[in-house]
């Protein structure tokens, strides 16, 4: 959505996948290529991901892939007549190699069962990055 080559920021939205995608690990493998690219292709030091703070699938979906939440714009915009609240996640460039092994990790062949079951959460592998990260 907003790209700012400058600063070496880049933003993920407006992602729309068919119901057949949502939630599997193809979709996973989607975000992380994407999330890679911004990188590891672009050379860009921070990826963004903005969702109406109502949003609870997408925040979920923002933590699960490694995104860390940075804050709350309150009344950032007027959408369909009322005030939307922002939340503001956002993964930089020294945490990515560790964000980018927890996903290896979880889209690993190992971490499925016979039935394709995961074994490990990605929220779990990710939630690990962040929280060493911050410390």
């Amino acid at each position: 959505m907003r790209i700012d080559p400058k600063n070496g920021v880049i933003e993920v939205g407006n992602l729309i996948f068919s119901p057949l995608l949502k939630q599997t690990p193809i979709a996973t493998e989607t975000m992380h290529l994407l999330i890679k690219h911004a990188f590891e292709g672009l050379g860009y030091r921070r990826c963004e991901w903005k969702c109406d703070s109502l949003n609870a699938p997408s925040r979920r979906a923002a933590e699960r892939l490694g995104f860390s939440f940075e804050g709350l714009f309150r009344q950032a915009i007027v959408y369909n007549g009322r005030n939307r609240d922002t939340s503001w996640y956002a993964i930089i460039d020294k945490d990515w190699q560790s964000i980018s092994q927890a996903h290896q990790r979880w889209l690993s062949s190992d971490n499925f069962d016979q039935n394709g079951k995961q074994k490990l959460r990605l929220s779990d592998l990710t939630a690990q990055v962040i929280t060493d990260a911050m410390t």
